[in-house]
């Protein structure tokens, strides 16, 4: 009988074993590239050069060039790469999604793939989730690149850096990783051997290198080869959302100030709200209440604009909240990022829903734009000659990795046993009464010191538990959107003795949280008594407060504890009237709540609910992946054009440019014809219909 779980172990078992004679030849060079000179070292990288022009492959120069790499580490920050992290490498250059368990060194394994193909002269991209990241990524583990020759560069909003070790930025006190990165411009970010920065950053200035008027102005090079760094973020849970660059158009705002009063003014009665869908239709008693209010005699036959503007100011009123889905901040409305709880600067709601919720928080509403460049994250990077990613958590989603980006998970052995416990739910009838037992626990864990981070799944519920902490005197630490520049500061102080850190999913990737604090400055043999002691206590106690749609969500707040085989502990407390309940539950979960005839206060762990809960999620998973493929299936129709126009256009401007523009005239006129012929062919078939 077939077996699909079957086969992907042993598709799984196959390449970890093929991973294993590569590494002992990594090995193998190790103690003879031990005794190079660090000049001899960087010497590696010209003679790596020569054999690839002589014919020979990356891959029969991995062993060798992976245990240069490992030296230079070794060398430059004081580590040593484990074997497991060089399968991890491996996998990334083979072009695979390398899962690596939370703590295991996913930053180190990216350096080796990184530096093999840099030696291509071609280009390689390393794509982080934040800014932040960016710049951690291409100030610390580049010190090694740089021994070796190699230039790294970082590319954030409106900012770009070289790494150089002989500039200080003076404004850089905090983190030591980030003292070194040199500004430069884009294009010359883009012309170093390797470049870190956001999908958005990389996707955005590649429309907008499709949008310039001149060929020299384009700042990227071809897409060679990628790494994606929390590849299930990017590729995933970003991918719903298309890049879009665009201009407000001339339309008046008024009109939003209008519906957004008549909406609130609406009873639930009104209209029908579909949260699964996020979408708002008026009821009949809706109707006849709007064409009172606005003097018609037939709602749809007046407009169909004020249709689409009520809707979206009943949407922006019922279905997007303050502090969960936005916040307001200097008079604007800033997405906040339902999977990393970060504040999406730049980022606007599309067809006007921006602007319903701008004015129904009464700031200046902002005229609607006109789309000018557009992609989806999928089209952009099926661009790459190479893909490869890595997270902890994507085996998961990895059917839709191998079906929308050709991608195959391989989950990487860990170097160190995973010592945390992970206890089941504790599921209550009511958010009240959950939010209470959090508290209590907190305060327990408190009082003897084991360091306790609670997650939450907003800012508005970050607060309430911030302030039933405060109600029972519990000196805490808030991490949220709106307090995002004191991250690296908060996260600093969450693994020490009695800390505690209530933290939206800002805390749940990308973050590493060391037991005892952090060892810079301070005396090691003091911090390894600190380090002991909270071993001693449990490790880091991780809280949930609410499941997410995404299963991987949670196992990244999990994963925030028991690093590197240190102790830990995580639960989630959940309530029955959580959103994800209450919105995909429906008759099940309420049919459960009547079976065990729950009491306010007595948690419930039942298998039969845990199992109920994760099918929910499996459920939402699907919905989420469907959207996704749709819009994917969609744009790859538009993408077949753009390809066209976007290679017409490269054409166009490099003949221009080699010509050294004496020519514009003729240019113009041959695009023109070139416009009337397709004209020609497209439409003039319609005529005769």
């Amino acid at each position: 009988m077939f077996n699909p779980l079957k086969n992907l172990f042993d598709y799984n078992r196959t390449k970890i074993n093929s991973y294993t004679p590569l590494v002992k030849k990594i090995n193998d060079f190790e103690k003879e590239i031990s005794q190079h000179s660090d000049k001899s070292l960087a010497n590696k990288t010209k003679e790596f050069k020569d054999k690839l022009n002589n014919g020979e492959t990356l891959d029969q120069l991995l062993p060798e060039a992976y245990a240069v790499v490992r030296e230079a580490i070794k060398r430059t920050i004081g580590e040593r790469a484990y074997d497991v992290q060089l399968m991890a490498a491996i996998a990334l250059h083979q072009g695979s999604i390398a899962q690596q368990r939370t703590g295991e060194g996913k930053t180190h394994s990216v350096i080796f793939p990184a530096y093999l193909n840099a030696l291509t002269s071609k280009g390689v991209h390393i794509i982080t989730p934040n800014d932040y990241l960016t710049k951690v990524g291409a100030g610390w583990y580049p010190k090694a690149l740089h021994l070796l020759g190699i230039s790294t560069s970082a590319i954030i909003h409106e900012q770009s850096f070289i790494y150089d070790p002989d500039y200080t930025d003076p404004t850089e006190k905090f983190d030591d990783r980030l003292t070194h990165l040199h500004p430069v411009s884009r294009k010359e970010a883009y012309l170093a051997d390797i470049t870190y920065g956001t999908n958005n950053e990389f996707g955005f200035d590649y429309l907008r290198d499709h949008m310039v008027a001149y060929h020299q102005e384009m700042v990227q090079r071809p897409h060679h080869y990628a790494i994606v760094d929390e590849v299930d973020f990017v590729l995933i849970d970003e991918a719903r959302t298309p890049l879009i660059i665009s201009s407000p158009n001339n339309q008046p705002t008024d009109k939003y100030y209008q519906f957004a009063q008549i909406a609130s003014a609406l009873q639930p009665t009104d209209y029908i709200i579909d949260e699964k869908a996020r979408s708002a239709t008026l009821s009949e008693y809706g109707i006849r209440k709007v064409e009172r209010v606005l003097n018609v005699k037939n709602l749809y036959e007046e407009s169909f604009d004020t249709i689409h503007y009520i809707e979206n100011a009943i949407k922006a009123d019922a279905l997007f909240h303050k502090d969960k889905d936005y916040v307001v901040k200097d008079g604007e409305v800033i997405i906040v990022d339902e999977f990393t709880g970060r504040l999406m600067t730049g980022r606007r709601w599309s067809d006007g829903l921006h602007q319903a919720v701008e004015a129904k928080e009464n700031v200046t509403v902002q005229r609607e734009s006109q789309t000018w460049a557009t992609i989806t994250f999928q089209n952009y990077f099926r661009l790459y000659q190479k893909l490869a990613g890595m997270t902890g958590t994507a085996s998961t989603e990895s059917e839709e990795f191998r079906k929308i980006y050709n991608l195959d998970v391989i989950v990487i052995p860990t170097h160190q046993s995973i010592q945390r416990i992970d206890d089941q739910d504790l599921i209550y009838k009511t958010q009240r009464s959950k939010y209470a037992a959090v508290a209590s626990k907190v305060a327990e864990l408190h009082s003897f010191g084991q360091p306790v981070l609670i997650g939450t799944t907003s800012i508005e519920k970050n607060q309430i538990i911030s302030s039933l902490l405060t109600k029972k005197g519990i000196p805490h630490q808030l991490l949220n959107a709106k307090n995002h520049q004191s991250e690296a500061e908060i996260i600093s102080k969450a693994g020490i003795k009695g800390g505690v850190t209530v933290a939206t999913n800002m805390a749940g990737r990308g973050v590493d949280i060391v037991l005892g604090g952090p060892k810079d400055g301070v005396d090691p043999k003091k911090w390894q008594i600190q380090h002991q002691e909270i071993i001693s206590l449990g490790g880091l106690y991780v809280i949930g407060t609410e499941r997410h749609e995404s299963r991987r969500i949670d196992n990244q707040l999990r994963g925030r504890s028991g690093r590197q085989g240190d102790p830990g502990y995580s639960q989630f407390y959940v309530a029955l009237d959580d959103d994800l309940m209450r919105i995909f539950g429906g008759e099940k979960i309420s049919g459960l709540m009547t079976r065990f005839k729950m009491d306010e206060e007595t948690p419930l762990t039942h298998p039969l609910v845990s199992k109920a809960l994760e099918q929910i999620q499996i459920k939402v998973e699907g919905y989420n992946f469907d959207v996704r493929k749709s819009l994917v299936e969609y744009d790859d129709v538009i993408n077949k054009q753009r390809q066209i126009i976007y290679n017409l256009r490269d054409n166009t401007l490099i003949n221009n440019f080699e010509k050294n523009s004496k020519n514009e005239e003729e240019v113009f006129k041959a695009l023109g014809k070139q416009i009337q012929k397709s004209i020609k062919i497209y439409f003039d078939p319609l005529k005769n219909q």
